[in-house]
C-alpha cells in the first residue's frame, strides 16, 4: 500500500510539472504572438504614415508652384507661410491625423556661404555670421569654426579655426567635413559645439545646396540685424512693421540706406527653397517627415532635393 501511494504521487507531481512547462510554453508562444502582431502593426502604420506625408509633399509641391506663378514676391502672409491645419486620416483600418508648417529656407543665414566660388572664405559673409553669433549671444568664434570645417584645405583659420589636429584628439575622433554642408545638424560636430548652443542657433541657420540670397520678407530679425552692424533692435523692429502686411514694397529702396553694396546684393525678395515638415500620427505611431523643395523659376516644378526622417 504504500509502495503504491508513493507511486502515485510521484505521478501527480509528474502531471503537475508537466501541466505547469505546458501552460508557461502557451503563455510563452501567446505573448511571443502578440509582439510579432504589434510589430507588424507599428511597421504597417509607419508606412502608412509614410505614404501619407509622401501626399501632404505633393500637395505642398503644387501649392508652392502655383504661388510661384501667381506671385512675384515671397512673404509671411501668403498661403503657403501659414501652418497647415490638422486633416483626418480616416478609413476602415486606420485612424489618425497629418499637420504640417512649411519655412522659407531663404529667411535663415546659408552656412555654405562662407565659401565663395573661388572656394576661400568670403570675408563678408565672415563677419556677417560673426554678428549673427553675437546677436544670439553666443561665441564669435563658431564662424571661423564652420568655415574651416567646410574649406578645403586643412589649414586652420587665424584666429577662429580648427581642422584635423584639433578634432582627431577628440573623443571618440574624426575630421573636418571639408565641403559644404548637407545637413544643418552637422554644425553640431563643430569643436565647442554644445546641444544648448546649436539649439539657439538651429532656427536661423541652414546648409542650402550652392550659395543662396537672403529673402528679407521671411528672414528673422536676428538675420535681418546681421546684415549690417549699424543695425539695431529699434530699426530692426521698424523693418519689422513695414514688411509685415505684403513685405517689403520695395526692398531695394528700403535697404540701398541701411546695408553696404556688397551686402544689398546678398537679399532678395522671391525666393527658391522651402521646408516642409509634416507630423503624421496613425494610431500610436508618429512619423515626423522633412523634406527641403527646391522650385523653379517662372512656374517651373518644384522638386525635392533632400528627405529626413526625425529630425532635419
Amino acid at each position: 500500500m504504500k509502495r503504491k501511494t508513493r507511486s502515485g504521487g510521484v505521478a501527480l507531481i509528474t502531471a503537475m510539472l508537466i501541466t505547469a512547462i505546458t501552460g508557461s510554453l502557451a503563455a510563452g508562444l501567446a505573448w511571443d504572438n502578440a509582439l510579432d502582431v504589434r510589430r507588424t502593426m507599428v511597421l504597417l502604420f509607419h508606412e502608412q504614415g509614410m505614404q501619407v506625408a509622401l501626399g501632404a509633399e505633393s500637395w505642398i509641391q503644387n501649392i508652392l508652384r502655383d504661388d510661384g506663378i501667381d506671385s512675384e514676391t515671397d512673404h509671411l502672409g501668403e498661403l503657403w507661410a501659414s501652418e497647415l491645419p490638422g486633416l483626418p486620416v480616416d478609413n476602415d483600418s486606420v485612424q489618425g491625423a497629418v499637420t504640417g508648417t512649411i519655412e522659407d529656407m531663404q529667411g535663415r543665414f546659408n552656412v555654405n556661404n562662407l565659401i565663395g566660388s573661388d572656394g576661400k572664405v568670403d570675408e563678408d559673409v565672415l563677419q556677417q555670421f560673426r554678428r549673427l553669433l553675437v546677436i544670439l549671444e553666443l561665441d564669435p568664434r563658431f564662424a571661423g569654426i564652420a568655415a574651416d570645417w567646410i574649406d578645403a584645405d586643412q589649414d586652420a583659420g587665424f584666429p577662429d579655426g580648427a581642422e584635423d589636429s584639433i578634432y582627431t584628439g577628440l573623443t571618440p575622433p574624426y575630421r573636418t567635413f571639408n565641403r559644404s554642408l548637407v545637413n544643418v545638424t552637422e554644425l553640431a560636430a563643430l569643436e565647442g559645439m554644445d546641444k544648448a548652443s546649436f539649439d539657439v542657433l538651429l532656427p536661423h541657420v541652414a546648409a542650402l545646396p550652392g550659395r543662396s540670397q537672403i529673402n528679407v520678407n521671411t528672414a528673422t530679425p536676428a538675420v535681418l540685424r546681421s546684415l549690417d552692424e549699424n543695425l539695431d533692435a529699434g530699426a530692426i523692429e521698424d523693418l519689422l512693421s513695414l514688411r509685415e502686411e505684403g513685405g517689403f514694397p520695395d526692398y531695394v529702396e528700403t535697404f540701398s540706406t541701411l546695408l553696404q553694396p556688397e551686402m544689398l546684393e546678398q537679399i532678395v525678395d522671391k525666393s527658391s527653397f522651402f521646408q516642409l515638415k509634416a507630423v503624421v500620427q496613425i494610431d500610436t505611431v508618429r512619423v515626423t517627415y522633412y523634406s527641403l523643395l527646391l522650385r523653379s523659376p517662372n512656374g517651373g516644378p518644384v522638386t525635392t532635393i533632400l528627405r529626413s526622417l526625425g529630425t532635419i
